[in-house]
Formats: structure tokens, C-alpha cells, sequence
């Protein structure tokens, strides 16, 4: 194992992009007052970051990882998080398991975006916590911080895929008037993934909530839903 990740960051650099690093800084809202403000990006495709991750991944250590992971450089913190959801899933022993989780959690704050978000919280956090005390959700979705209110709520996408969907529509309702997009965003996303599995219990769940909910929220929760039926909640016929 090697403490530097000075080989992943040698390898990303050689990927910059300069015409997608001045692209990249809108998208991720990146400038003064957006939800970004501040990260710094030079242009790296994610098929790239996954790519170096794969290849880095079983030789970085943890001390490492930190490193990567808490660089001001956007894609470098994006592929320290690909490297650790490899680790993760590569665990043989549950104590691996339990360390690569209080690494997540100790570095929370670099997780500053929705696809660092999007891809770590329901493959490291959510299968850490499935079995145990889940009570870190509700305090993450509690907690003000936009990003660590997302996790909470994408976490519980592994719940989901286990048919479990109690956790998401608590976290659902806690979260339901919420001011930003993303957990918008978020929640109804999460919501027609349970949908997806049990049709009945999102149904109930919206029919109770749904003139509460924000419109972004309602439009992603029904999307696969019927033409006929998407107009009814639309309309507020239900």
C-alpha cells in the first residue's frame, strides 16, 4: 500500500481537459452563490476517473485516499470516492467494512456535491448502516447542510432495493418543505424507486403528501406513472 496518491493525481492530469474545465464550473454551479461556489475543476471525463480509480485502487491506502480526498480539485475528490466505493465493495471482512465506513463519515465535508453524493451514499452508507442504527440519517437530514441532507436521503436507496422503504418516505415527509432544488430532486427520485418496486406504497404516500410537495419533487416522484395519472397529480385531482 502507498501513502501518496501523487500517481492518481499524475494520471488525471493527463486526462485535463482545458475546454471541459472551463465548461464544468457551470454545471456544478461552481460560481459565487452557487451550490458549488468555489471547487476548481480541470476538465477530467468520469469514464477517465473511473478508469484511474480501477487502476489505483487496491494500492492506495487510506492515509492516501485522505489526501485525494480532501483536494481542492473536484475530480480528484470524485475518483478518491470512486476508490473507496471499490474498496468498499471489494471488502472481504466486516471489520474493512467498518473502517472504510468511518472513513466516509470522517470526511463528510468533501462530499460537496451532488455526484459525490450520488455516488458513494447508497454504496457505502446505506448497506454500513442497513442492519444497524439508522438514526445518523435523521440527523444528516436535520443537520442544515445541503449536501449532508442528501445523503441521508440517497442512502436509503440500498434500503430500497431491499424492499424497505420505510426510512425514505420519514425522510421524505421531514424533508418535504424543504428550499432547494436538489433535495427536491433527491427525494422524488427516491420515491419513484420505491414506485418502481411497490407502485401501492408510493401511491399512498403521495396521495397524502402530494399537494405539500414541492413541484420538482411531484414531477420526479411520478414520472413512470401514466400519462393520465401524472395529469391527475398535476392538477391536483387525486
Amino acid at each position: 500500500m502507498i501513502d501518496q496518491p501523487d500517481a492518481v493525481r499524475q494520471d488525471l492530469y493527463g486526462y485535463a481537459d482545458a475546454e471541459k474545465a472551463a465548461f464544468l464550473p457551470k454545471f456544478f454551479q461552481a460560481f459565487p452563490g452557487g451550490y458549488g461556489e468555489g471547487d476548481q475543476f480541470i476538465g477530467v471525463t468520469v469514464p477517465h476517473q473511473r478508469k484511474t480509480a480501477r487502476k489505483h485502487f487496491r494500492e492506495l491506502s487510506l492515509k492516501g485516499l485522505e489526501g485525494l480526498i480532501r483536494d481542492r480539485v473536484h475530480e480528484c475528490r470524485l475518483t478518491a470516492v470512486f476508490i473507496l466505493v471499490l474498496k468498499y465493495e471489494k471488502a472481504k471482512r466486516e471489520d474493512e467494512r467498518e473502517e472504510l465506513l468511518k472513513f466516509y463519515l470522517n470526511n463528510l465535508s468533501s462530499i460537496n456535491n451532488w455526484d459525490l453524493v450520488d455516488s458513494s451514499a447508497y454504496k457505502i452508507l446505506g448497506p454500513g448502516l442497513y442492519e444497524k442504527d439508522r438514526s445518523l440519517l435523521y440527523r444528516l437530514a436535520g443537520s442544515g447542510n445541503l449536501w449532508r441532507e442528501r445523503i441521508a436521503v440517497i442512502s436509503t436507496l440500498y434500503f430500497i432495493r431491499n424492499k424497505d422503504y420505510e426510512d425514505t418516505l420519514k425522510l421524505a415527509v421531514m424533508l418535504l418543505n424543504h428550499e432547494h432544488d436538489l433535495i427536491h430532486k433527491a427525494v422524488g427520485w427516491m420515491l419513484r424507486e420505491v414506485g418502481n418496486r411497490d407502485f401501492d406504497v408510493e401511491y399512498e404516500f403521495l396521495k397524502e403528501n402530494y399537494q405539500k410537495m414541492p413541484r420538482t419533487m411531484l414531477r420526479y416522484a411520478i414520472e413512470k406513472f401514466s400519462p393520465e395519472l401524472r395529469k391527475k397529480f398535476l392538477a391536483g385531482q387525486v
